[in-house]
Parts: C-alpha cells; structure tokens; sequence
C-alpha cells in the first residue's frame, strides 16, 4: 500500500527547498501577488518529486488515466513523475499565442483517458484551457490535480475531479489595483527573480 502524503510533510518539503517566497509578483494569470509558490524548487530534489507524483497517481488510479498531460514550464516534471507512479505517458502542452498546444509530435486519440496535472493554480484558467486542447483530440479528461492550490479552496472545475494537494489563500490584485503598485514595488516574473524566503 503507498503511504499517503500529508499535508506536513508536503509543508515540509517547502520549507526545505525555498519553495515559498516573498516579494511582488506577477502571475500566469496576469494577477499580482506578495506571494509566490515556485514549485521548480521543490521538483529539482528527485526524492520529492517523487512522492508528489506517487500521491497523484494514489489519488487518480482510479480513474485510469493513460496520459498524464502538465502545462509547460511548470507542469512537465510533476505530470512526468505523476506518469510513471500510474504507468501512463507522460506529455506537456505549450503556450502559443495565449492557447495552449501539443507540440513536439505528442498526440491524443479518443481513446484516450488524460489527467492533467500543475504545479500550482490560481484561477484555473490554465487548467481549462489545456481541458479543452485534450477534448479537441476527442479525449476524455479524466481529472485535474495541482500541488498547490492558491485560491485557498475556492477553486472547482465543474463536472471534472479535482485534487489539491496543499490549498494557501494567497491575496491577489488586478495590476490596475495592486498596493504593491502603488508603492512603486516593481513586479517581477517567478522564474527570473530573486525574493525573501517566507
């Protein structure tokens, strides 16, 4: 039986790989933050991954997925290690143009049973639109799972099993009414920034 990983131990493995920072932040979704969960910290350390990815797969065995699709950057090393704990094929989906694709010759076919899975989510709009990329193939979405959840658990996708594995309610403001902003705190884009460890 796999061991069921909780939520200390998940917090944990934040605190021990920098995980949570502290700034002003820009966001996928185009909100800003004094927050941010930088998930690559935790995913360059194999033996945490691992456990997030076995967790996943403990999660959505049930629903038998048979490719687990990330969105990149941020998703490809969760969704690959989610892949190998179910024994799925492991894919990502790029950005271009603002609509999500599979590129790099992945494909779907209706056959197909896909779990999605992020890094962490704020509005889910990334989510759904790597949803509807897989449903133009006529595959099946059979879930969606993100590690951290930054809505604090307000987040749902109707009709669609959602799994967080740590939820935190990270304030987020328009950049047109950011207090961040207004203080002339220039924001920065996660990935090329340098912040205060929380």
């Amino acid at each position: 039986m796999i061991a069921v990983l909780t939520r200390d131990q998940l917090l944990e493995m934040f605190r021990r790989s920098n995980a949570l920072l502290r700034g002003h932040f820009e966001l996928s979704s185009g909100l800003h933050s004094g927050h941010y969960f930088q998930c690559a910290q935790i995913m360059q350390h194999p033996r945490y991954a691992e456990r997030i990815g076995r967790e996943f797969a403990r999660r959505f065995r049930s629903a038998r997925p048979t490719a687990v699709i990330g969105p990149a950057v941020g998703g490809v090393i969760v969704s690959f290690v989610t892949a190998q704990g179910l024994g799925a094929r492991a894919m990502y989906c790029e950005r271009v143009d603002a609509e999500m694709q599979l590129r790099r010759g992945f494909t779907l076919t209706k056959k197909d049973r896909v779990l999605i899975i992020e890094d962490a989510v704020t509005t889910g709009e990334s989510s759904r639109k790597v949803a509807m990329l897989v449903r133009s193939f006529g595959a099946k979405v059979v879930g969606i799972g993100t590690v951290l959840d930054r809505s604090g658990g307000k987040l749902t996708f109707p009709g669609i099993r959602f799994a967080r594995l740590f939820k935190l309610a990270f304030e987020t403001f328009p950049p047109t009414d950011c207090p961040l902003c207004s203080e002339g705190i220039p924001a920065t884009r996660p990935g090329r920034v340098k912040a205060l460890v929380i």
